[in-house]
């Protein structure tokens, strides 16, 4: 690749990417799973959305849209019956499946006594919630734990003045490695698509830095070579996996929960992940490693969200070393618009139109892989 600027626009024909009117289909995070006991109900704001989230009695949770059809109270002033949410009003009661199954004052339930009803899934410790009665796939692994019981634990959330878009690239920026954290590293990027779990793998890998003395020391006691990924998962989960291939660590699991608020800004949170290890040792050691992927998140933290609360964003003028983040950019152009948006892009417009794209667009990659290639180009 040449490290010249890439003289087109890779926003030509976006319609999702950095969009605030429209919401991706996707899992997002509602709240802490030990927030809602059984038998109880809430209401949530959730992408300029109002969610009725309930456990029944049988310890499952279930989410509606959140206002009774009959006069349009709030389902989270309620309580739960069973397995049923029920209106403080007039006690209506709906099902998981959002059908109004009681009436007390009448035994005819109309037609239009339903509510929206929403997936949900129980994992990392939170409740999430799909903006579809059924989800296609259930909330995104890391493949180094998939299938193994694990050890969750969340930092508190923070906020950032830009679109959730914006600041999901800040793991796949090469340049800003050595720019904004004087890590001098080359890196190497692959990238794997998945189109059935609508999921992104961005791995970027070599050689330790040198140049300072914690670089070095971190070559002394992790080896000669390094490397992260980063997946992304429906354009609103981002599964980090740091310290791949060195030596003494295993790899280190944190994953970003975006939430994009009505006034523009996103809400993250964060959640440092391990495999569960039993015993006395292995809760230690758990320990001990969800406090190093910590130590390593907030050594950084503070520095990229000085960047990501004063942006503007625009790519007009996209190095080649910027590659991930353009392919980053078309994989977010592919996701499908959910009834949450408040606009829906015409079918001229819509990711899976057969319109060709314009003849001044950046050619696209395969989308299944992108095999090896460096990232260390000059920025003249």
């Amino acid at each position: 690749m040449s490290p010249s600027v890439l003289k087109n626009s890779v926003l030509n024909n976006s319609t999702i990417f950095n969009n605030p009117e429209i919401v991706a289909k996707g899992w997002y995070i509602v709240c802490p799973s030990r927030q809602l006991a059984k038998g109880k109900i809430k209401s949530f704001d959730l992408c300029a959305q109002r969610i009725a989230v309930f456990r029944g009695q049988d310890g499952k949770v279930r989410a509606l849209e959140a206002y009774c059809p009959h006069m349009g109270t709030d389902l989270g002033i309620g309580d739960v019956v069973g397995n049923q949410a029920r209106c403080f009003f007039h006690h209506w009661a709906f099902d998981e499946t959002g059908q109004c199954r009681d009436i007390p004052c009448q035994k005819h339930i109309p037609a239009a006594a339903k509510l929206q009803s929403y997936a949900t899934e129980e994992k990392y410790g939170f409740i999430w919630v799909y903006p579809n009665a059924i989800a296609p796939t259930p909330v995104a692994d890391f493949d180094e734990l998939k299938g193994k019981e694990t050890v969750a634990k969340a930092d508190k959330p923070l906020i950032r003045n830009c679109h959730h878009h914006i600041c999901m690239m800040n793991g796949i920026d090469a340049q800003h490695l050595n720019t904004v954290h004087h890590l001098s590293v080359d890196l190497e990027l692959s990238l794997e698509r998945d189109t059935h779990r609508n999921t992104i793998d961005f791995t970027l890998s070599g050689d330790m830095p040198n140049n300072n003395w914690y670089a070095r020391l971190g070559r002394r006691f992790l080896g000669d070579r390094y490397a992260y990924s980063m997946r992304y998962a429906h354009g609103c989960i981002g599964l980090l996996t740091m310290m791949k291939d060195v030596r003494f660590l295993p790899p280190l699991h944190m994953l970003y929960a975006y939430v994009p608020l009505p006034d523009g800004s996103t809400r993250i949170q964060p959640v440092y992940v391990t495999q569960k290890r039993k015993g006395p040792i292995g809760w230690i050691k758990n320990n001990l490693l969800l406090l190093l992927t910590r130590l390593c998140y907030y050594a950084l933290r503070g520095e990229d969200g000085k960047i990501y609360d004063n942006i503007q964003f625009t790519a007009q003028n996209l190095l080649s070393i910027d590659q991930p983040l353009v392919e980053y950019m078309r994989y977010i152009n592919q996701l499908v618009p959910s009834a949450w948006s408040s606009i829906q892009p015409s079918a001229s417009d819509s990711p899976s139109s057969s319109k060709s794209p314009p003849t001044n667009s950046i050619p696209a990659q395969p989308a299944h892989e992108i095999k090896p290639h460096a990232l260390n180009h000059s920025l003249s």
